[in-house]
């Protein structure tokens, strides 16, 4: 806990309207997992030994029974737009794949200075833009960059992370995209913006320290260049993709037959059938 911030909290818990329903929710939640007879959780016991073996110690139990997308992959998927043939094209490690979730996209001005400092750094890029209200922001960008980059309305995210030209991830550290980019061991630069994200943006980045937040928590051009000059060009990119890379391994165990979250799960059914 020394490397969180308290900003880092999500709105309600200590800061904001703590009288908010999503506060209330979370103070409710709190109240009760002490009363629950299992947790199961989307995530594996050897991310992080020291969160998990804290949550053991105050709750009756705890089981870690993903991540989900390597326990349950998609059997198959669409790919309308041909992400991957386009990324077929690139060489290993050398392009940002961009996503922000489906619930909400970076401010006008945010946009326009990530996309030019990914011009400035002339580094490819796969852009899964869902806000279609925006995009005509980009039409200019995108007029200028048409033989360096590629925007798409979807993109099959998990299939793309596991590409081996994707060099970085740039995303608002959703659980689920975070747990996405360690399957496919690519390091991540975070923007993050409400609830978890911020938490989670400070474990990527201090803690596991398998990627970068933006600087100021806002991308300026200046800001998203140096980020990308860090993942890509510096050392410490090399030791984000190299962590991010031990805790791809250590994922793909804890699914495997004999792994920690397939024991898991097994126990959560004796639980749950019980």
């Amino acid at each position: 806990m020394s490397a969180i911030h308290a900003k880092d909290l999500p709105d309600g818990v200590c800061h904001g309207n703590l009288e908010a329903p999503f506060s209330c929710m979370l103070d409710n939640m709190g109240r009760m997992l002490p009363r629950a007879t299992a947790l199961a959780m989307n995530s594996f016991e050897e991310i992080d030994h020291t969160i998990i073996d804290d949550l053991k110690s105050k709750l009756k139990m705890v089981l870690n029974v993903g991540p989900f997308n390597l326990a349950s992959p998609p059997l198959s998927f669409s790919d309308e737009s041909g992400c991957i043939p386009w990324l077929d094209k690139h060489g290993a490690s050398s392009l940002a794949y961009l996503c922000f979730g489906s619930i909400l996209t970076p401010s006008p001005n945010e946009l326009m200075a990530l996309a030019e400092a990914l011009e400035a750094q002339k580094v490819p890029f796969l852009w899964s833009f869902r806000d279609s209200s925006k995009v005509q922001l980009l039409d200019k960008f995108l007029e200028r960059t048409t033989t360096l980059g590629k925007i798409v309305p979807w993109s099959p995210q998990l299939q793309v992370l596991e590409h081996a030209s994707v060099g970085v991830f740039i995303t608002h550290a959703g659980w689920n995209s975070i747990s996405e980019s360690i399957a496919g061991g690519v390091p991540m630069i975070c923007r993050p913006f409400f609830a978890d994200q911020p938490l989670n943006g400070r474990l990527v980045e201090d803690i596991w320290k398998i990627g970068v937040n933006v600087e100021g928590g806002v991308f300026t051009k200046c800001g998203t260049m140096r980020a990308l000059d860090l993942v890509f060009k510096a050392e410490q990119g090399k030791m984000m993709r190299e962590n991010i890379g031990i805790l791809k391994k250590k994922a793909k165990e804890a699914v495997a037959t004999d792994g920690s979250s397939t024991k898991n799960f097994k126990t959560l059914l004796e639980v749950v059938s019980s």
